[in-house]
């Protein structure tokens, strides 16, 4: 069983990973926004951003049809929906607050600032003045919270843990982010001279498309300093599934993930690393191709299968009591 700090470590980090990555995906759905398009295409966006948490229903149910203003509101700052960043950043803190004793000081005071501190921004109206700058602050928060945990707790189980979470959370959140990307602006492998000339002439509204989801991942300059071309869509997706030096990259997530793993298995977990063994080595041995081939929805729709089976296994044998 894990210990009670371990547990609350898991959680806060998820959560804060959870608001980051909720900030990222209303960002770039925000910057796409205003671009030139039909009402149908944007709201197809913003449809497309509530399926990723698969919160459609939820919001339909509250709000009704789907509206920009109304679809921020519901991510930000609804108490009622679990993923929106206010209830993650609230979680985070909650189990921050729940083992006070064990953290260090720079720890708890960061989570607790943070979430003080969105309240306030919230009810200045940053949010309704400038959905970016608000997307950017929740960015630079988690940055912060995760470079002070590294830099300050000490690397034990608890620590792991920690890390664990906020890989689990990275991953599923990608995948998600890609696959909805990539329905709203799609990419036929079955003709390579078709989709080459595609590329060739791509317009000024899928460079900012395309731009806007590399920026979402802090990847537009690293795609630029690794490919040195044109921003491709199938390059993208080679970026965030198979390069492991690309920080939020689904082969990235996996490896750290499985190497956390590794340093906390039990008896009980030899078939919950067995699973992240597999999946970190088919995407380390993957060719972006073959991903293409039968269609990156589908190959998105597995991984993020794997990944809720993997996340369940990781309960299953460390949070949850052994049968």
């Amino acid at each position: 069983m894990l210990s009670r700090t371990a547990d609350h470590l898991f959680w806060l980090a998820r959560y804060m990973e959870r608001a980051e990555n909720t900030a990222r995906m209303l960002d770039v759905n925000y910057q796409t926004s205003l671009l030139p398009q039909t009402a149908a295409v944007a709201e197809r966006g913003w449809r497309g951003l509530l399926s990723i948490s698969e919160l459609t229903a939820d919001y339909e149910a509250r709000y009704g049809a789907v509206d920009a203003q109304r679809v921020q509101e519901f991510m930000v700052r609804d108490e009622r929906n679990p993923s929106s960043i206010l209830s993650c950043l609230r979680e985070a803190r909650e189990n921050a607050r729940a083992m006070r004793g064990s953290l260090t000081t720079e720890v708890w005071e960061t989570t607790n600032q943070t979430w003080l501190e969105f309240k306030r921004l919230l009810a200045d109206g940053l949010l309704e003045r400038d959905p970016s700058a608000l997307c950017e602050w929740v960015k630079f928060r988690s940055h912060l919270s995760r470079g002070v945990a590294v830099g300050t707790m000490l690397q034990d189980e608890a620590f792991n843990f920690m890390r664990i979470g906020s890989f689990l959370e990275r991953a599923d959140n990608t995948a998600r982010l890609l696959d909805v990307k990539f329905q709203v602006n799609p990419v036929s492998a079955e003709n390579k001279a078709e989709e080459r000339a595609a590329h060739a002439s791509m317009g000024a509204r899928d460079f900012y498309h395309w731009s806007a989801v590399l920026r979402s991942v802090s990847g537009f300059e690293i795609y630029r300093k690794v490919y040195s071309n044109v921003i491709l869509p199938d390059k993208v997706a080679d970026l965030l599934i198979l390069r492991a030096d690309m920080p939020r990259s689904l082969a990235h997530c996996t490896g750290r993930l499985l190497g956390n793993l590794k340093r906390v298995a039990n008896d009980q977990s030899t078939d919950t690393l067995r699973q992240a063994g597999r999946l970190h080595a088919d995407l380390e041995y993957g060719r972006i191709d073959d991903i293409m081939r039968p269609g990156l929805h589908v190959f998105l729709n597995q991984f993020l299968d794997r990944i809720g089976k993997l996340g369940m296994g990781i309960s299953r044998d460390f949070l949850m009591p052994a049968a």
